[in-house]
C-alpha cells in the first residue's frame, strides 16, 4: 500500500514508518522541517512538506494514499484547545477525502478516556464527543465516517509508550524528579498506567492497517497497568535520590500539568487486539527500560 503518515518523524510514527517500508509499503511522510524532511529521505519514504495546520498538504496527501496513518498531534498540555482545534480539523479533513473509497484511516487516540478505575477494553466507547474535549473528540468523529464508506480504526496507545530516545511522559517524569531532588507519586502510588515499548506499538500500527476492519478500536498495550509507585521508585534508583508520595491536592503543584495524568488509575487490556491481529508483546517492559538506563543520561 501507498501510506500517507502523519507525525512521521515523530516518536511513534518514526518507528511506524520503519515498519510500514520493512513490510514493503510504500510511505509517504508528513514533513514540516527540514530536518524532519532530510530523516524521512534517507529511510527511503517519500516526503510531503506541511504540518497540522496545512489542510491543504494533508487532503492532497490523503488523496493520493491507498491508506493514511494519522499520528501527528501538537501535544500542548498547557493550551489544550489549540491542540484539540488542530486535531479534529486534520481528522475531518482526511475523513472528508476518504469518504466513499473504502481505504484504510487509522488514527492515534488514548486509553485515558473510556474507562478508569477499572480495566478498560477495546469494547469501550470513547466518552469524548466535540470539539471542547480531549482530542476534539477526534475518535468519535472518526467514526463517524465508518458509515460514510472509510475504513477507520483507532489505535489507543498507552501513555507510556516507552524506549531509548523517549521524550514523553516518562522523561518528564525523570525531568522533574531531578529537578526537586525527589521521585514521586500520588497518594498511596497503587493507580496504574498502561505501557508500551515504542517497537510492539509501531507492530500494531501496520497490522491494524493492513488487517483491521472498520470500526475497530485496537490498544497499543504490552502491560496492562504499572503501578505509578514502582514507576517512581525506578526512577529513584536510576537518579539515586529519595522517592516520596505526594497528597493529591498537592500534585499539580508539584508535577506541573503532568500532575492530573499521573494521578489517573487507567489500567488497559490488549487482549482483543492481540487476538485479532496476531500480535504479541516482544519489547523490553517499562521496568526493563527504566533499569537499561537510557532515561537517566545526563
Amino acid at each position: 500500500m501507498r501510506v500517507f503518515v502523519t507525525g512521521a518523524s515523530g516518536w511513534i510514527g518514526s518507528a511506524a514508518v520503519d515498519e510500514l517500508l520493512a513490510a514493503g509499503h510504500e510511505v509517504v511522510g508528513l514533513a514540516r522541517s527540514d530536518t524532519s524532511a532530510a530523516s524521512l529521505d534517507a529511510k527511503g519514504a517519500q516526503v510531503r512538506r506541511g504540518d497540522l495546520d496545512d489542510l491543504d498538504s494533508i487532503r492532497e496527501g490523503a488523496a493520493t494514499a491507498d491508506a493514511v496513518l494519522h499520528l501527528a498531534n501538537k501535544h500542548d498540555f498547557t493550551n489544550p484547545a489549540v491542540s484539540n482545534q488542530a486535531e479534529r480539523a486534520a481528522v475531518q479533513a482526511i475523513g472528508d477525502v476518504l469518504t466513499g473509497s473504502g481505504r484504510p484511516f487509522l488514527l492515534a487516540s488514548g486509553v485515558a478516556g473510556p474507562a478508569q478505575g477499572r480495566v478498560a477494553t477495546e469494547g469501550d466507547r470513547s466518552p469524548f464527543h466535540g470539539l471542547q474535549s480531549p482530542r476534539g473528540g477526534s475518535e468519535n468523529l472518526a467514526l463517524e465516517y465508518v458509515d460514510r464508506g472509510v475504513n477507520t480504526v483507532s489505535v489507543r496507545f498507552a501513555p507510556t509508550v516507552h524506549g531509548d530516545g523517549d521524550h514523553g511522559f516518562i522523561a518528564t517524569l525523570v525531568a522533574i524528579a531531578r529537578e526537586k531532588g525527589v521521585a514521586a507519586y500520588v497518594g498511596d502510588g497503587t493507580n496504574r498506567w498502561p505501557a508500551v515499548h515504542r517497537s510492539d506499538a509501531a507492530r500494531i500500527t501496520r497490522l491494524g492497517l493492513e488487517k483491521a476492519p472498520a470500526g475497530t478500536l485496537l490498544h497499543a498495550v504490552s502491560e496492562e497497568g504499572v503501578p505509578t509507585r514502582e514507576i517512581a521508585q525506578a526512577i529513584g534508583r536510576g537518579l539515586d535520590v529519595p522517592v516520596t508520595s505526594i497528597a493529591a491536592q498537592d500534585a499539580q503543584k508539584h508535577f506541573g500539568w503532568i500532575g492530573r495524568f499521573f494521578a489517573m488509575d487507567i489500567p488497559a487490556s490488549s487482549t482483543r487486539t492481540q487476538e485479532l491481529l496476531g500480535w504479541a508483546p516482544s519489547g523490553p517492559t517499562l521496568m526493563q527500560d527504566l533499569d537499561a538506563g537510557s532515561y537517566f543520561r545526563a
